[in-house]
């Protein structure tokens, strides 16, 4: 889905958020054993406003969001970010990561969202960068040290694929680039690639990018009905021990956003089900 904001009017400066709330205290609380962030995208509660969609969060148990544009502007003034903020504190629930955003050439726009993502406090921004982009964010990550996350999105049409289709494509373009840029591999759309006869292991995935992991999208996805399903679900394909344990090889210590786009009305009663069904298993991991 293209979660790209309208960004024709941004921050004015970072000293515009000098009053606002800082986070890291909150995201520190947020990791798991082994240092794994669980959270949510946002996007899973994309029918709700912002605090309906934190009140389900917290009903939940996850004390951290990969924040998508509607619930977290990037055009809003310095005074509701400020009150975006001070809501997530107050359901305790910490923006660690922003996206997806589009990345271009042009480094002074590409900066606004480097200000924004300093402003909210997040770790990460993940990212559907053009190609023409890296030496602006090779700067940009060097300054802010906020990573930059590419996120493939898998098949695009019925014989097209998304430019960021697999790790390999995303190592083989960053490799050279800053270490702070890499991947939020998204499971969900890295199965969707059998579609296009594609048969991906997410868990290899995981090791292929090593270090610059720094954000996930874990979810799963029944490629017959071409929708997601909880995990566990015999009609997913989605080894999430396999996941957490190629994560906890490669000493992961980023965010992990269980995204469900499946009944958009409610979410609630299969995040339930999803979000035991990871802890449980990363009981099991270890």
């Amino acid at each position: 889905m293209n979660r790209t904001p309208d960004r024709r009017s941004f921050l004015a400066s970072s000293a515009a958020a000098a009053g606002l709330l800082a986070l890291p205290k909150i995201a520190a609380a947020t990791q798991e054993k082994g240092g794994i962030s669980l959270g949510v995208q946002s996007y899973t509660f994309r029918n709700f406003d912002l605090e309906p969609a934190l009140k389900r969060m917290k009903e939940l148990g996850l004390k951290s969001a990969e924040f998508y544009s509607k619930h977290l502007p990037p055009d809003a003034s310095p005074e509701k970010l400020k009150g975006i903020l001070d809501l997530c504190k107050e359901y305790g629930v910490a923006p660690v990561g922003f996206g997806v955003s589009q990345f271009t050439k042009d480094h002074d726009k590409n900066k606004k969202v480097f200000e924004f993502g300093k402003a909210v406090g997040v770790k990460y921004l993940s990212a559907s960068p053009s190609l023409d982009s890296f030496d602006s964010l090779d700067k940009l990550c060097e300054e802010y040290k906020i990573a930059i996350a590419i996120h493939p999105h898998g098949p695009t049409g019925k014989d097209s694929r998304d430019k960021w289709w697999s790790a390999e494509v995303i190592l083989k373009a960053v490799k050279d680039h800053h270490k702070l840029i890499g991947s939020c591999l998204d499971t969900g759309h890295l199965i969707r690639m059998a579609q296009l006869g594609e048969k991906i292991d997410p868990a290899e995935q995981v090791r292929v990018m090593g270090d610059r992991n720094f954000g996930m999208h874990l979810k799963d996805h029944d490629n017959k009905r071409k929708t997601d399903v909880v995990f566990g679900d015999p009609a997913g394909v989605l080894d999430v021990a396999a996941v957490f344990k190629a994560l906890k090889e490669v000493k992961f210590t980023g965010a992990v956003a269980i995204e469900y786009e499946a009944n958009p009305s409610d979410p609630s009663p299969d995040m339930k089900k999803c979000v035991a069904y990871v802890r449980e298993t990363v009981k099991d991991v270890g």
